[in-house]
């Protein structure tokens, strides 16, 4: 046994402390690059789409799918009141090709696309094409300066809890983020899901071959 006392460290969750009393400079860097990891992740997460409450399903949606007339599930009946204070239901829509667009107001990703929904709702109209927003504001003042403000000419259903959305189908799609956008045929089927931001033409060849 030698003089020297021993130090122990405390069994605390925290780095070691020099004997000064402040954490080593290793033990700093390490979480340093612990939180630039994290800040990596969160970043990468918003350029994709923006985060929403998370819901976790258990399933893992895939970015994009389309789906076989015979593989095509029924889309719920979305109802409820929309953000100009009527009401308004998928069944509203019925016989024609259904866009359905879940989003927010102060999603990024959101507003890129709100215009290119536009487009396709006023274009595609005549050939029996609509689009249904799902407003996921927590109010719809939020959601109808929104509308104004990109001068939206579609309905958005007004679901702040997202008590309608949770409806759909498992698996399509993660309700954690948004947008997300389903394609419904004629026969109130979903045709195809999509995760994330999407461009006038991708929306169009999704529709396309449903007309």
């Amino acid at each position: 046994m030698s003089g020297q006392p021993r130090t122990c460290e405390p069994i605390s969750g925290l780095p070691p402390r020099t004997p000064h009393g402040g954490p080593r400079q290793g033990d700093i860097l390490i979480i340093m690059n612990i939180a630039k990891a994290v800040g990596l992740v969160l970043a990468l997460l918003m350029a994709s789409g923006c985060a929403g409450p998370r819901l976790d399903d258990g399933q893992a949606p895939r970015p994009q799918e389309t789906f076989a007339p015979a593989d095509r599930e029924k889309m719920p009946d979305l109802a409820g009141t929309a953000i100009d204070g009527r009401p308004i239901a998928v069944h509203d829509y019925r016989g024609n090709v259904l866009v359905v667009n879940a989003w927010a107001s102060w999603c990024g990703p959101c507003r890129a696309e709100a215009r290119d929904f536009s487009a396709v709702h006023t274009t595609l109209h005549t050939r029996g094409v609509r689009v249904m927003g799902v407003d996921t504001d927590a109010s719809r003042t939020a959601g109808a300066a929104f509308a104004r403000e990109h001068h939206v000419p579609y309905r958005s259903l007004h679901d702040p809890k997202t008590v309608q959305l949770l409806r759909i189908p498992k698996g399509l799609v993660s309700p954690q983020g948004y947008p997300y956008t389903f394609v419904v045929d004629r026969q109130g089927r979903i045709a195809a899901a999509r995760m994330g931001r999407i461009s006038r033409a991708e929306l169009t060849d999704l529709v396309e071959p449903l007309l």
